[in-house]
């Protein structure tokens, strides 16, 4: 039974969660494509937090509900909202009910997992540098990995055009021409840059975690929320949690 005193007009449920105005929400609902609890839902009729509403089959979420998605950004997928020219942004992949935001950018011709979330504070604490959050990714290279280069690597190596030495960092050989990198920095472009330093062009990057949280079993294009346990692991990580 509906609490009178919590409940409000589906419509004004519908704008509070962002999905869209009142006046689109009486639309969507005149075209019978909003549902509250499996039932197509009524103009005027009122909602409560425990309601599970749906548009077009996808589940509402509240705006004052933290979510953390995990996302698998495609290669020639652009973070950015900004960007005009860019022909197919995050936002044109990724389809869910509220704005989201990325904690940690994947350059255009790199893929794998970005953390999407609403949690502005989850945000400042993944992209500080000095928390030197871990990322691990998947590189292939041109031509067969050196030792040198590999160790070169691992010690940190100079980067001329942007005056800085990267951080010391993990590397463990996968194949000839592969390697898992593990940062715990953000430069921008950081392992195209290393590797040309040494004398090798990346072929492919994928990113296969983002601190606590692994890309496992997604495909590109695809994401999941995170479990509660997980968001728990990830927000202690991140020292927002005891």
């Amino acid at each position: 039974m509906v609490n009178e005193k919590t409940a409000v007009r589906i419509n004004k449920y519908l704008a509070q969660c962002g999905i869209c105005s009142r006046r689109d929400a009486d639309t969507l609902i005149e075209r019978g494509t909003v549902t509250v609890n499996g039932t197509v839902a009524l103009p005027g009729m009122k909602v409560t937090d425990e309601d599970e509403v749906k548009v077009n089959g996808k589940t509402v979420i509240e705006r004052d509900r933290n979510v953390v998605l995990a996302y698998y950004k495609p290669v020639g997928v652009v973070c950015t909202q900004r960007d005009r020219h860019a022909k197919v942004k995050i936002q044109d992949n990724l389809k869910y009910p509220i704005r989201l935001t990325y904690a940690g950018r994947l350059d255009k011709d790199s893929e794998g997992l970005l953390l999407m979330t609403n949690d502005g504070d989850l945000i400042d604490a993944m992209m500080r540098g000095g928390n030197r959050h871990e990322k691990e990714y998947l590189v292939k290279v041109n031509k067969p990995l050196t030792d040198d280069a590999i160790e070169h690597m691992r010690n940190g190596v100079w980067l001329k055009e942007l005056e800085l030495k990267t951080r010391a960092c993990e590397i463990t050989r996968i194949g000839a021409q592969t390697m898992q990198m593990v940062l715990t920095q953000g430069v921008n472009r950081q392992i195209r840059r290393m590797c040309r330093a040494v004398g090798f062009e990346v072929k492919k990057i994928k990113r296969t975690r983002v601190m606590t949280v692994k890309l496992a079993e997604l495909k590109p294009g695809e994401f999941r929320e995170l479990t509660d346990e997980e968001k728990d692991e990830l927000y202690k990580a991140c020292a927002l949690r005891s």
